[in-house]
């Protein structure tokens, strides 16, 4: 099978004609980098936000030629919104529009902004996020899944951090995702949780030297376009920091709140407020704080000592109003299953640390289930006579 090369995805590309018919996508400067592994080519196609809808057939156009390539396996093609991207010009005559797609609840609401798109068969989506790195959040993500699960809900976990992917690892999964009908892809699955990750698409050694506008149409499609089945809710693993994945999950989702993870000293509650402060603003509920790396027991001796302090987190919470979901300590066991793709909550469900994570997982579906019913009695009647 030949290799595909991205001069080849570049010339294929040119027979698409651009909006109005006029030139071809990439004689226009609209096509990004094209990106190629394993067979797969990713690369968005920058258009006018407010035509965005009406190009839609433009963008299934360049997915169907790029996908003709031999030894193309599959194209992630996506429109990126840029109302810097061309010129204003007169609406383009085509014979139809295409109505928009709906999801779930994202109904345009009356006299108001369209409402954030769901995800068919997803009660709930909650986000794992944390304001720096190398604090245990993608662990933390992983366990609070499972824990939900033993707490008898059906749980999604989906690894949001495009650049740097370890649910494969963490869940012991090998394997690509095969696609099934139209667009829609099968997710993985391990533990009894339906996962997907960027690390199932790509090779663990490649370097995902993308821009915002590719991180966001990718996560974009790992949320809508994989078969999640029902899911009670969805368990998202973010990226550390507050950048484009953040916001793209904050500002195109119904995020039904966030879960911060940090560990006690100032450094890292310092970067935590930072989360927070961007939920808050974009009107995302805060489901609360955990504090990940609490202390640490010796094994040998049971000696508690308290390395990073301890009750930072805590304090933070009761500082600022929001929940305080629990301590998690810092065990060699924790270390050693999350290496051995083995989750402590299912590798050693009867112990002191996954009673943890079942209490943290009960904590965020309380108030998870308590918004929704809240939500629920606020709703309209409509009645027609």
């Amino acid at each position: 099978m030949p290799d595909v090369t991205r001069e080849t995805v570049l010339e294929k590309l040119r027979s698409v004609r651009g909006p109005d018919m006029e030139g071809n996508i990439v004689d226009l400067g609209l096509v990004s980098d094209v990106f190629i592994s394993d067979g797969k080519a990713y690369f968005s196609i920058t258009v006018p936000a407010d035509r965005a809808k009406e190009l839609e057939p433009m963008r299934a156009a360049a997915e169907r030629v790029v996908r003709e390539i031999p030894g193309v396996k599959a194209a992630m093609v996506a429109l990126t919104a840029d109302r810097k991207a061309a010129p204003q010009a007169a609406p383009v005559q085509t014979p139809r529009q295409v109505p928009p797609a709906t999801h779930g609840h994202g109904q345009r609401p009356a006299g108001g902004a369209p409402a954030k798109a769901g995800i068919p068969g997803v009660g709930a989506i909650i986000a794992v996020a944390s304001g720096k790195g190398g604090v245990g959040k993608s662990t933390t993500s992983v366990n609070l899944a499972l824990a939900l699960q033993a707490n008898g809900l059906k749980v999604g976990l989906l690894d949001a951090d495009i650049y740097g992917p370890s649910m494969p690892r963490l869940l012991k999964i090998s394997g690509r995702p095969q696609q099934i009908e139209g667009r829609l892809i099968r997710p993985m699955e391990n533990y009894g949780l339906t996962v997907m990750s960027m690390g199932f698409l790509v090779d663990e050694e490649v370097a995902m030297i993308w821009r915002g506008p590719m991180i966001q149409s990718a996560l974009l499609q790992m949320l809508r376009e994989v078969a999640w089945g029902e899911l009670d809710i969805l368990v998202v693993d973010m990226p550390p920091g507050t950048g484009d994945a953040q916001l793209t999950m904050a500002q195109q989702v119904p995020l039904a709140g966030a879960v911060i993870v940090s560990t006690p000293q100032d450094l890292a509650l310092v970067d935590a407020r930072k989360g927070l402060t961007m939920f808050r603003k974009v009107e995302v509920p805060v489901l609360g704080i955990v504090e990940n790396m609490s202390y640490f027991v010796a094994p040998d001796t049971g000696n508690r000592y308290d390395i990073f302090g301890h009750g930072g987190a805590r304090k933070e919470a009761e500082r600022i109003g929001v929940p305080f979901l629990g301590e998690v300590p810092l065990t060699m066991g924790i270390r050693e299953t999350s290496d051995a793709g083995t989750p402590v909550v299912v590798s050693e469900p009867e112990g002191e640390v996954a009673r943890i994570y079942r209490n943290i997982a009960a904590k965020v579906w309380e108030q998870v289930s308590a918004a929704r019913q809240s939500k629920s009695r606020t709703m309209p009647d409509i009645v027609f006579e």
